[in-house]
């Protein structure tokens, strides 16, 4: 399989699958098509147009099969391979699982407009206004901490379903937003925030975003420079 992967400091998509894969041990090939701009003349786009029929990434290829969208590489992989367990194998839990990655595929908008992925950087005076001026990044973070509180506490933890499923993997780039913001947490949620950046498959993209050294004045409004 071939995973296809923007920059790894600030593709949040991108992220879910590639640590979806590598956190549970799924071998493929990573390709790495670096932002340049989203207009349609962009080496970026220019790149995607004949692989996706979106233009965005990641893109998964297994063979002559393409899967696009996030939660489709998560369903495609979860079917093909069985054993690794990537939703969990109670019904209800399992129904859980998937109806919290869908309201983050379609939700948290204003967590995700005000506080875009930017792992590298540490932002916590942004943080503090965005907190302070922005009411639905306030209701985004009481509605993943709500959920995440219901989810530890039913399944026990460490993860929000026991072990790592599909669900750890579509917040880990939430994960992120929260400590490069510096946003405010209860004890027990920014406990788990650490313990999903812990993750060898996290940590490993993490790495890689640090490494990177790439600095996109369209993706940072908010800075000059690192």
């Amino acid at each position: 399989m071939k995973l296809y992967i923007g920059n790894k400091n600030y593709s949040s998509w991108s992220m879910r699958s590639w640590v979806l894969l590598t956190q549970a041990g799924i071998a493929f090939e990573e390709v790495m098509l670096r932002f340049d701009a989203f207009t349609p003349d962009s080496q970026f786009k220019a790149a995607l147009r004949p692989l996706s029929p979106t233009g965005k990434v990641p893109v998964l290829m297994d063979g002559d099969l393409v899967v696009w969208d996030t939660l489709a590489i998560a369903e495609y992989v979860a079917e093909q391979f069985p054993d690794k367990a990537l939703w969990p194998q109670d019904t209800a839990a399992r129904a859980r699982a998937r109806s919290i990655c869908a309201e983050m595929h379609s939700g948290f908008t204003g967590l995700r407009t005000h506080c875009p992925m930017n792992i590298e950087a540490r932002l916590p005076e942004v943080g503090a206004l965005v907190w302070r001026d922005q009411a639905a990044v306030r209701a985004d973070v009481a509605r993943l901490v709500s959920m995440w509180q219901q989810c530890l506490q039913t399944s026990g933890g460490p993860l929000l379903f026991g072990s790592f499923t599909v669900a750890d993997a579509y917040f880990a780039p939430i994960c992120t937003r929260l400590v490069t913001h510096a946003l405010p947490l209860p004890d027990d949620i920014q406990a788990y925030v650490q313990r999903v950046c812990a993750l060898p498959g996290i940590k490993a993209w993490i790495d890689g975003a640090l490494a990177e050294q790439d600095f996109l004045d369209f993706e940072e409004p908010y800075r000059l420079h690192r």
